[in-house]
Parts: C-alpha cells; structure tokens; sequence
C-alpha cells in the first residue's frame, strides 16, 4: 500500500516520485514561492493506521525535521520545511538534481578512484564533525543515506533516527534498537551508550565498502552479523586490493577500533588524517625513493638518537611534501593538528604579512598546532623548493612503543628549546 498524495501539499506542486525508503516516499516537487524545486519526504500512510505504532513512528518522521533542521552544512541535506495535511505528514528538502546514493559505488565492478573515495568522505567527515558539536548524531550512517551530485558533491540524508544530545530532546527520541545493523558501531549493536564515535564506525564501514567493493562484516546471519562486528577485527583491504595505498589501510583501521579510546574521537581528526592521505595520493609518481629518504632523514638533527629500525618507521609512518617558490604551507588562522621537519631548503615565517624570522633543512614548525590542534599564529611560506616530512598525532599512533617515546621525548625537547628562545627574545625587546 502506498501513500495517496495530492497533486498538492500545503504550497507545494507534487510533480513525480523519485525515491522511497524505510521512513518514506520521495517526490520531487515545486515550491511556487521561491520558483525551485524541492523533494519532499512523505510519510507512509500504512505506517500511521496503529493508534501506538502510528504515534511513535509520526515521532520519529519529524524527528529529523527537528534535529536536521537545526543543521546548516554544505555536505548536509537542508531541512526547508515540514507540516501535516490532513492526515498526511511531510517533511521539505533541497533537491539533489541528478542525485545518486553512494551505495552504487560498493560493488567491485563499479568503485571510484581512491583520490575520490577520500574526498568524499573526507567531506562526510567534515560534515559529521560540525553535525556532533552542534549536538546531532545521525546513527543511521550507510551508503544509501549519502546522496552524491552529478559533480560528485556530497549530501548526508535522512535524520529519521537521528539523536538530539540535549536534556529537553531526550524524551522525543526513539531508543531500543535502531538504524541498520549492517552499519552499527559495537556499542549501537550492544544497545549500549552511543557519542559521535558511533557515526564515525558507520561511517568507516562506508569506506571500506567504497575501497574494497567488500563488508567489512561478511555474515550469514544476524546473529553472527552482531558476532563479527562486537568481537572480530575486519580482513586487511589488501585482501581484496593489493595496490591499496598504506596510510588507506591505517585510517580504516583507526576509525574501526572496537574500543572507543583507540577509534578517532572527532570528525575533524579523521579529516585531517584524510586530508593527508589525499596528499599522499596526490604526490608525483617520481617521488623520493625509500633509501634516499632513510639517508635524508638519517643527517637531519632532529632525528639524531634514533636507530636505522625507527628511522624506517618514520619514514613510513610520514607524509612527504614538496613546495615551490613562494607557495603556502600553512596559513596563520587556520586549525590543524600537523607538525612539520624540513628535510630540504628553507622556509620564511610570517605573522600579519611581515617576515619575522627563517628555517632551514633540519628545523622544524607547527609544535602547538600538533600538540594543541590549536589556531596557527604564523604562516609558512616556501623561501625555495623545500622537501617537507609532515606529521600528524594519528600517524605517530601507529609506530612502536619505543619510537613513540623516543618520538615524543625529542619533540618535547624541541618545543622546551623553541619556548626558551622565544623568551629570550620578548625580554631582549623589552630591554
């Protein structure tokens, strides 16, 4: 049984059904008043008719009405209105012209470039990030509930189940078991609390698909389904890709940590760990070799003390930049968590577009920002071509416990030498 919907509802022109789902159906319409179109979600009559069942699914229709509509991102479908005709309930969108799901993109025969998997959910990322510290979390993350443009611009949908963490919200929320299993977090499996995390496992099993064309989570049944997601680690990519880029292979398994205290906290630490594999991907084929790297890396002062077995992990571990002339590397403002070694040439610091001092091979840049994720006071422009090691927490993450320390101990040193001279400087002035 399907919904029978008027040619109109309230001012809107219905012109033709372009989508159904769990809460829905979908029709393009027309907004007379604005002259755009619009989508507009409907809800499903048969789904009303039960006095209690029509009652919490009603809740749950407006609910996304309620929580969405609080949001405004580019990467995230606008709520423009919602209401009630008679005894039909709906709820007014922007329409993605031409707009697809992602769930095309999960098959083998049908997956996208790495360089756009990462910008897509690099923007999902982005978008879920803004979503969890205005206080929204989706819990219904999946392929088919992320719309892609003609122009591969990325819309996150349907807010149904969606959880408000404000006081006055909780009571309106739908709680128990619900979203889509195949793309719950463990703790949303186990019903137990959910945090932005939660998005952010789903939102990982997306990127597995869309590099692997593979669940993470292959089961029989649901039973084993929930087994495998609670207990069992996902095959490595390279089972089904062996060309998969290393630092792919590190960010999925970070963002799939069973345990919340090792998965990322934030959308914007994923993003920025993206953002360094677009990078990477992005690097010319031409790029240095290894052994030339090890040697590079081996005469630099910053990294005197560490043996030739952690000197190959960094090297692994990093990112490698490369700069011409006059090119930004960071720009004062801006917020990231990236810390930077100059491998070779040199750098000018800048601060209000005046030159306040220089860098050469074996410096370093970014400290606070690596240990803070806190604004950048200067910006960092290319003096000549520079060869840049560029660093991140998450990177750092993933090598030894004895190189983390040695790691960790240099750098504290550094930034111990670095606050000292700035000191020194401010009283020279001051005198």
């Amino acid at each position: 049984m399907t919904t029978n919907v008027p040619e109109k509802l309230g001012k809107y022109e219905i012109k033709k059904q372009i989508g159904r789902g769990s809460m829905g159906i979908v029709y393009e319409g027309h907004d007379p008043f604005a002259d755009c179109m619009v989508a507009i979600k409907v809800a499903l009559s048969e789904s009303l008719k039960s006095p209690e069942a029509g009652a919490r699914y009603r809740k749950m229709f407006f609910n996304e009405a309620h929580t969405a509509g609080k949001l405004k991102h580019p990467n995230i479908i606008e709520i423009l209105d919602a209401g009630a005709e008679g005894e039909i309930c709906y709820i007014v969108m922007e329409l993605v012209e031409g707009g697809q799901t992602l769930k095309q993109y999960c098959y083998p025969e049908n997956l996208l470039p790495y360089e756009q998997v990462v910008e897509i959910i690099f923007k999902c990322a982005k978008a879920l990030d803004y979503a969890h510290r205005v206080g929204v979390i989706h819990r219904d993350i999946k392929p088919s509930n992320i719309l892609i443009s003609k122009d591969m611009d990325v819309k996150i949908s349907d807010f149904s189940i969606a959880h408000l963490m404000t006081a006055e919200a909780s009571s309106t929320m739908p709680m128990g078991f619900v979203g889509s299993p195949r793309y719950m977090s463990p703790e949303q499996v186990q019903e137990d609390s959910i945090t932005n995390q939660t998005d952010l496992f789903s939102l990982g099993i997306v990127m597995y698909e869309l590099l692997s064309g593979k669940h993470p989570f292959v089961a029989d049944g649901f039973s084993r389904l929930i087994h495998k997601i609670i207990n069992e680690k996902q095959p490595p990519l390279r089972t089904y890709r062996s060309d998969i880029p290393d630092i792919l292979e590190k960010i999925v398994h970070h963002i799939l940590e069973k345990d919340t205290k090792k998965r990322y906290k934030m959308g914007l630490n994923l993003a920025a760990d993206l953002s360094l594999a677009f990078d990477y991907l992005e690097q010319p084929k031409e790029d240095l070799a290894e052994k030339e790297k090890f040697t590079v890396v081996k005469q630099l002062d910053f990294f005197q003390g560490f043996s030739d077995a952690e000197i190959w992990e960094i090297i692994r571990a990093c990112i490698w930049q490369e700069y011409e002339t006059g090119n930004e590397i960071i720009i004062e403002g801006d917020i990231d968590d990236a810390f930077y070694v100059i491998a070779a040439g040199a750098v000018e610091v800048q601060r209000d577009k005046k030159t306040i001092g220089n860098l050469q091979a074996g410096d370093c840049f970014g400290e606070m920002g690596y240990l803070a994720n806190m604004e950048r006071t200067a910006t960092i422009r290319a003096k000549d071509f520079v060869r840049l090691i560029k660093i991140n927490g998450t990177m750092i993450d993933q090598l030894s416990v004895g190189c983390q320390l040695r790691f960790n101990k240099i750098f504290l040193r550094t930034l111990v030498k670095r606050l000292s001279l700035t000191t020194q400087k401010v009283v020279s002035s001051s005198n």
